[in-house]
């Protein structure tokens, strides 16, 4: 305010909404009359400073929505607050926010910029604040290309005049206190392009909760502590040698596994207490959410993230969040959330074109565009993108105390050529088709959260043959926890699909994943994926009438459950459901009336007991000596059978995959004695015809196939069977 002409300048470029600084302009500064105070007030009549003598009228500057005090400044108390009466006659006080210097640390604007800011979600968005015992609500984002930021809301009309931030310089980081305002305030961000002059409203890339869609506004979260109860469960998870202990993960989309009677969603409270219940009755160890960050079209399930700090508000609040993980928790259920970063949508009001740059993805459409999807490729080579990545990660961990992430695509992360024609990707800077700066990125999210927080599960879906994904970064890998393994999962669906009488001729399908089945650490997966877009539902994939169908799908699960490799399994399937998955509607849980769908849920229970009740079953599931085969050359039964161990403990598995029931089965073992058999698959209980092996059978010491005993089986048409030995 150095002259007259820049400080007419200055109030012109306020009075038009692209003032970078309106600090410099408003607020409290010195002058020869002592102080002088100036407010911008749209649609105000009059307006007055309050201090110790009483109200001290404002004089408008000539036609504007300026308003100035001059005098002696020691009669206004240093948190003055500024008294207007608004068109319509309504009276309004609120502090000047513009005379608080500048809130957030430069430390933590440096680690911002850098992008090793681990809490950036600290940093920016909107969170309680308070200064010198005033209270209100401190907004913050970055947006290094805008000319101008406001926040709007009700507060003030939505009017991007009234509140504009305070520009960080360099940063690229806005900042404003406003005095006065609670939890619960609904605001946006109004952003001037400094280029274009173009003016965008978005939402709060940092926001901890949003309204419901189709509304798009974000609402300021509390930050009330959370009563957590979970404290041994946490505690016991930073200890817990997970690699060797057994986890079947259910996968679940909360808006489709139950609503209530009306059709209204259930809340993350109400969802807590029935998933817990059934969870446990069918003996899985964890819960797998499709994504609950907050997203504007329901038929995306989540993978078209807007709110990536923000639960959706379809089910409740954040802190209804909490309660569903805690209560998951104390009754010995871990939580995985599926987190989705390599992709976010082009909706007006979220990240796409933030500032009116390509602020979060590549300008260059041959990198920032997803053509399959329609949506849009972070740039994972800026620091402050990275940043919020990783940012998000820990918040999720951190603030909900989720057991694990599993990163959805990464596959279209590693490879710039992901489903692109030739000419339809740029190179790396060697010419490859690597994405480096994504692949530093996973590395770096990975090696934070494995250090940060001992136990927690990050989770690769990766398609393809990339190696090490699940190897440590110091060992040359990419530091995932575990991998799906899609390709066992592909084979295994192939093989089943076919009819029994041409699947001799594909019996590699079954064994070809152990040739690779310990070079990573694998999840075997019956996901969401395998039962929308016409693949049609697990029980529908499987061939022939009614009775073999329902036998084929026991005999897969089976098969699954005794192979290397943690277990996952979408909802619906452990009951066979009929239709495709349809996340505008319930699952048929009326199917359980029905014997034979009641036989497979009954299934799955005690193929989940028999696995978490047996070492030899999940003991190793990462590596060679849990394992041998007995018999994977039998391609003419179409029967494979293997022994599962743990050290000297061991158990034996036989599958038909024929219909055809195959009496005195002839199988090499390695000891005599008595087997007993455990399991079989084509029990009645789960509506088989019970042919099976009774109490048990003894091996006869007669050598066979390179092993010293003989057993003589009967196994059952299109089942499995378990046996230990005595």
């Amino acid at each position: 305010m150095s002259s007259d002409t820049s400080l007419s300048e200055a109030l012109r470029r306020l009075l038009e909404a692209r003032h970078h600084d309106p600090f410099t302009v408003l607020g409290r500064h010195p002058c020869p009359e002592g102080s002088l105070i100036r407010v911008l007030l749209p649609g105000a009549k009059a307006a007055a400073v309050e201090s110790e003598q009483g109200p001290l009228p404002m004089s408008r500057l000539g036609q504007t929505d300026l308003f100035e005090w001059r005098g002696d400044g020691k009669v206004v108390p240093q948190n003055y607050a500024v008294l207007w009466e608004e068109t319509g006659g309504t009276l309004r006080r609120a502090v000047d926010p513009y005379h608080f210097p500048p809130v957030l640390p430069d430390f933590d604007l440096h680690l911002f910029g850098e992008g090793k800011h681990r809490h950036a979600y600290h940093l920016l968005g909107a969170r309680p604040h308070s200064i010198d015992g005033v209270t209100g609500i401190l907004f913050a984002t970055w947006a290094p290309n805008a000319e101008r930021v406001s926040v709007v809301g009700d507060f003030n009309h939505w009017d991007g005049r009234v509140h504009p931030l305070r520009s960080r310089g360099s940063t690229g980081i806005w900042e404003l206190f406003l005095p006065g305002l609670t939890p619960g305030t609904l605001y946006k961000f109004e952003i001037r392009n400094r280029e274009s002059g173009a003016v965008f409203l978005k939402a709060d890339p940092y926001g901890r909760r949003f309204e419901l869609r189709p509304a798009t506004g974000s609402i300021v979260d509390g930050c009330e502590p959370f009563g957590w109860g979970d404290q041994d469960w946490l505690a016991a998870r930073a200890h817990r040698d997970w690699r060797h202990t057994p986890m079947s993960i259910y996968e679940v989309h909360l808006g489709s596994w139950q609503r209530d009677t009306d059709g209204r969603f259930l809340t993350y409270r109400e969802l807590a207490h029935r998933l817990v219940e059934y969870v446990h009755a069918h003996g899985f160890t964890h819960i797998e959410l499709l994504p609950i960050t907050e997203h504007p079209f329901d038929a995306s399930w989540g993978y078209q993230t807007t709110g990536y700090f923000a639960p959706t508000c379809r089910h409740g609040t954040p802190d209804d969040l909490r309660y569903f993980i805690d209560y998951c928790h104390r009754h010995g259920i871990g939580v995985l959330l599926d987190w989705v970063p390599a992709h976010f949508p082009r909706d007006a009001h979220g990240l796409a074109r933030f500032d009116g740059s390509a602020l979060y993805e590549h300008d260059d459409p041959r990198r920032g565009e997803h053509r399959d999807w329609g949506t849009l490729i972070f740039n994972y080579g800026r620091a402050e993108v990275k940043n919020f990545l990783i940012s998000s990660a820990v918040f999720w961990i951190e603030e909900f105390h989720f057991d694990g992430l599993r990163v959805d695509a990464v596959a279209s992360m590693l490879y710039l050529d992901y489903s692109r024609s030739d000419g339809d990707w740029v190179p790396n800077m060697f010419g490859g088709r690597e994405n480096l700066e994504a692949i530093d990125f996973m590395k770096e999210l990975n090696v934070d959260l494995h250090d940060r927080f001992p136990g927690v599960l990050v989770v690769a879906e990766e398609s393809t043959a990339w190696p090490k994904v699940s190897r440590p970064v110091w060992d040359g890998g990419l530091g995932f926890s575990m991998k799906w393994n899609m390709g066992w999962m592909n084979d295994t669906l192939a093989f089943m699909h076919r009819e029994p009488i041409h699947r001799r001729y594909h019996h590699d399908k079954l064994t070809f994943g152990l040739l690779y089945a310990f070079t990573e650490n694998f999840v075997l997966p019956f996901s969401h994926d395998e039962v929308v877009h016409m693949k049609r539902s697990m029980l529908d994939k499987m061939p022939g009438d009614d009775w073999q169908r329902f036998a084929n799908l026991r005999l897969l699960y089976t098969y699954m459950f005794a192979m290397p490799g943690k277990k996952l399994l979408f909802m619906g399937s452990e009951f066979a459901q009929g239709r495709e998955w349809n996340s505008e509607r319930t699952l048929d849980w009326e199917l359980l009336l029905v014997r034979q769908h009641a036989g497979v849920q009954k299934l799955v229970s005690d193929l989940n007991r028999l696995y978490r009740e047996n070492p030899q079953l999940y003991r190793f599931d990462f590596e060679f000596n849990g394992f041998e085969w007995l018999d994977c050359d039998d391609a003419d039964h179409s029967v494979i059978s293997f022994i599962r161990k743990d050290g000297a403990s061991l158990l034996v598995v036989v599958l038909n995959f024929t219909p055809v029931p195959r009496y005195g089965y002839a199988l090499p073992v390695p000891r005599g004695g008595w087997y007993v058999e455990i399991f079989n698959s084509d029990s009645e209980y789960y509506g088989g015809t019970n042919l099976g092996n009774g109490q048990g059978v003894r091996a006869e010491d007669e050598p066979y196939k390179h092993r010293p005993y003989t057993l003589s089986l009967d196994l059952p048409p299109l089942g499995g069977v378990v046996l230990r030995p005595a």
